[in-house]
């Protein structure tokens, strides 16, 4: 074999040698990039939350006599005048946790737009005379925001009141104590979260 010849076969065999040597390293990298981020990582963080932070890292579960009945991050359907209500819902059926988003529908979209004036209507009914805030007739993209915004819990205020029969400022003291501020004085908006105003107006007022 002349020295010519044997040439093309050592440079084939040198690019096969780098060719299962980029897919070795490729298939290495893949498994181990995946047990430290995909597997690790996560375990380590979650284990960190659990230790620093508990209650965060178990869902913030809200319990009452012994039962778990939900979550301060997640909205729940009040429907009775005793309660304050939360925004509407486009989640699956209402409120559904398993089926978070939201309606998707254009603000020219007909459907949203009667929804939308019927919430208005009834709500106008019940306080004649003072503007609906927004955020009782429009859902969130989620819809399981927990949190409604002060001005939606005092318009509730009266009726509330009026269903259990206690005084309208009695209730709106209960509201001011549920106001969240924004954190750091900057970051979010004042909020109210329902379902912890609800439980707390329980105790206060039967």
């Amino acid at each position: 074999m002349s020295v010519l010849s044997a040439q093309p076969s050592v440079a084939i065999a040198q690019s096969v040698s780098t060719h299962h040597s980029v897919w070795k390293t490729s298939i290495r990298f893949t498994i181990i990039a995946t047990l430290l981020f995909g597997v690790g990582y996560p375990l380590l963080v979650t284990g960190i939350a659990e230790i620093v932070f508990p209650h965060k890292a178990a869902g913030s579960l809200i319990t009452k006599d012994g039962q778990i009945i939900g979550s301060r991050l997640l909205a729940q359907s009040f429907t009775t005048d005793r309660y304050f209500h939360p925004r509407p819902s486009a989640a699956g059926n209402g409120y559904d946790a398993t089926s978070s988003g939201g309606s998707n529908m254009a603000q020219s979209n007909a459907k949203l737009v009667q929804r939308i004036q019927g919430d208005i209507d009834k709500l106008s009914a019940a306080n004649a005379g003072k503007p609906v805030p927004i955020d009782l007739v429009t859902t969130s993209g989620s819809g399981l925001d927990p949190d409604i915004t002060p001005d939606a819990a005092f318009y509730q205020a009266p009726r509330v009141a009026k269903a259990r029969g206690i005084g309208v400022d009695r209730v709106r003291k209960l509201i001011e104590a549920h106001i969240a501020r924004r954190q750091l004085g900057l970051l979010g908006e004042p909020r109210v979260n329902v379902l912890e105003l609800n439980l707390d107006l329980d105790k206060t007022a039967q």
